[in-house]
């Protein structure tokens, strides 16, 4: 996909925005390695490492381990991406923010400062939530808070709060200053950071000789084919022939050329599964919160990943989010009605109504197979470790963040190599326009 890849870093411009993202993820990473002053480290660590395959492990994950050791930026990014998923699904119910929408690019930016605005409120929710449990929570019979009460609460939350719109301020720099965009790019790099925990994992079995250096190759190889077969399906489209009808205004005609409607195999991405974990595992956490209540017990234990009903749960949530993300974002009326204001029609379909029952027919087949991939690669991780004794998380969420985020920067790099190329060649011939003349 990505042609002259050696050529990035003889363009300058190219160059500085590429240092610019690595300096703002050093960044990043020395901030989720600083923790907030009061907190008993070890017994903290002690706790996320039971927590793999709950909420809080989720979250873990998306922190790049900083809510492991509540560090300043324990919060990360995650207050702005409940903010964003929010916005997308009440957009279309809201007629102020669909006004705003429509209106360019004046409409997206109030949108995004309204994003904003919501991402510091949940921070805040989320920061004091986090801050009154981390109080209570005991490990091994250590208190995880050394001191707690009034100042350890307020530097807390004011700590947590500050280093959440940092980081969001941190991915907006990335997206106007560097390559990429920069809310996905942390998301990425913080996933990405807990791979050498991974790796070392797999060299201490094989140096205790638990796994076989043969065992590790295959391991590798079922990592590799799971990973490309995300690629191909990420980057799958079942394309509609469209067809536009000759125009004739004044002297000039117009219209008559084919084109291809694009539909994704998957539409909603990672959001789905994002969604159906949120949904599944609030119950498990409340079980959790109260040991002593016998109906939160019982639902726990059937909410506890691995079991059947948990797998089977799961993957109906996925499959309706699916729908419910493509329905909310995908409106086959709007563009059947487009199509029909512009002169397009698909060959061998009537315009208006008709179009629209078949491009919703297409979408309908299309998100099923999407749905089912999801589930398939977001259940991997509860069954991997099991059938290939993997020492790693692998799978799931964070296996679709990261495919789809290195899609999205190697197109951006693609479109920035192909740019510069262009306005090379015609410097060039402006440069040989020039020495004719004189």
């Amino acid at each position: 996909m990505v042609r002259g890849l050696g050529d990035i870093f003889k363009i300058q411009d190219l160059k500085k925005k590429i240092l610019f993202t690595l300096g703002i993820l050093a960044v990043l990473q020395l901030g989720n390695a600083i923790p907030v002053p009061g907190i008993d480290i070890a017994a903290l660590r002690a706790f996320f490492e039971a927590q793999e395959g709950t909420l809080f492990g989720f979250l873990d994950m998306f922190s790049g381990g900083a809510l492991g050791r509540l560090s300043i930026f324990a919060l990360g990014i995650m207050p702005y991406i409940n903010a964003s998923i929010i916005m997308s699904l009440v957009r279309k119910s809201i007629p102020y923010l669909e006004k705003l929408q429509k209106e360019g690019e004046a409409g997206r930016k109030k949108l995004n400062q309204i994003t904003r605005y919501a991402a510091v409120v949940i921070a805040l929710i989320q920061g004091l939530g986090l801050t009154f449990w981390m109080q209570t929570m005991e490990v091994g019979g250590v208190n995880v808070v050394v001191n707690p009460g009034m100042r350890f609460q307020l530097i807390t939350v004011v700590t947590l709060l500050a280093g959440s719109i940092f980081v969001m301020w941190l991915g907006e720099q990335i997206t106007e200053n560097g390559i990429g965009n920069g809310i996905s790019l942390i998301i990425f790099a913080n996933i990405v950071a807990r791979m050498p925990a991974g790796i070392n994992n797999v060299i201490r079995l094989i140096r205790v000789e638990e796994m076989s250096i043969l065992g590790a190759l295959f391991l590798l190889a079922i990592v590799i084919a799971i990973t490309a077969a995300v690629v191909y399906v990420e980057q799958g489209q079942r394309r509609i022939r469209v067809q536009y009808a000759k125009r004739v205004v004044g002297r000039k005609m117009y219209g008559g050329q084919g084109t291809h409607l694009p539909i994704k195999i998957d539409q909603s991405g990672v959001i789905a599964v994002i969604l159906a974990m949120a949904v599944l595992l609030v119950p498990g956490q409340i079980s959790m919160f109260l040991p002593d209540s016998r109906i939160w017990s019982t639902v726990g234990a059937y909410m506890t990943p691995g079991t059947m009903t948990h797998t089977i749960i799961y993957a109906a949530l996925i499959i309706f989010f699916c729908y419910f993300y493509t329905a909310m974002t995908f409106n086959p009326n709007d563009i059947a009605e487009n199509m029909k204001k512009w002169g397009g029609f698909i060959p061998g379909i009537r315009p208006g109504k008709p179009t629209a029952d078949y491009i919703n027919k297409i979408l309908t087949r299309t998100t099923l197979a999407g749905a089912i991939f999801v589930v398939i690669i977001a259940i991997m991780p509860t069954y991997f470790g099991e059938l290939f004794n993997a020492p790693f998380y692998f799978g799931g969420t964070a296996l679709l963040i990261v495919v789809g985020v290195a899609i999205d920067t190697m197109a951006q790099l693609e479109s920035h190599l192909i740019m510069r190329q262009y306005e090379g060649f015609m410097q060039k011939g402006r440069l040989r326009g020039r020495s004719r003349r004189r």
